[in-house]
């Protein structure tokens, strides 16, 4: 599994216009294009996880994410902040990168194997710099597929 196998072009903000948790969650779930209610409900299945221990992992990145059986795939969304987002961060640092995953309930293995890559993509301080620094969501794109390798 490669990151772009779950995160498609559509699913990029590359200027994030939230600056705190449950917006910045409410903005990227809005990218999927579900119906209303649907939406909802991964939003709040995302803040219940946020609940058990931030997501924000530190060194300007959070990684929310949760389980559904309204998604049938992994599915990736991507934005970037340049004015920090308030996170409840494990190193009380704001977020400047929220990579939100959502999956099936049924794919665990999928889910964890994801938000592995999400992760050692993320940890190389090079590629966050990268990320930050992109204009355009075809260089986010490059840059991914370049160090997602298996």
């Amino acid at each position: 599994m490669k990151i772009m196998d779950f995160l498609n072009q559509d699913a990029i903000i590359l200027d994030l216009t939230s600056q705190d948790k449950s917006s910045t969650i409410n903005e990227l779930v809005s990218l999927i294009k579900l119906d209303n209610s649907a939406t909802s409900e991964i939003v709040n299945i995302i803040l219940a996880r946020e609940k058990l221990g931030s997501t924000g992992i530190g060194q300007g990145i959070a990684i929310p994410h949760g389980k559904t059986n309204i998604l049938t795939k992994q599915t990736g969304i991507l934005g970037i902040s340049h004015k920090g987002i308030e996170f409840n961060s494990l190193d009380g640092e704001l977020v400047y990168i929220v990579f939100v995953l959502i999956g099936p309930v049924d794919e665990t293995v999928e889910h964890l194997n994801a938000l592995s890559k999400i992760s050692k993509l993320v940890k190389d301080k090079c590629i966050r710099t990268a990320i930050k620094l992109a204009k355009t969501k075809d260089e986010i794109i490059t840059l991914i597929n370049k160090e997602d390798s298996y």
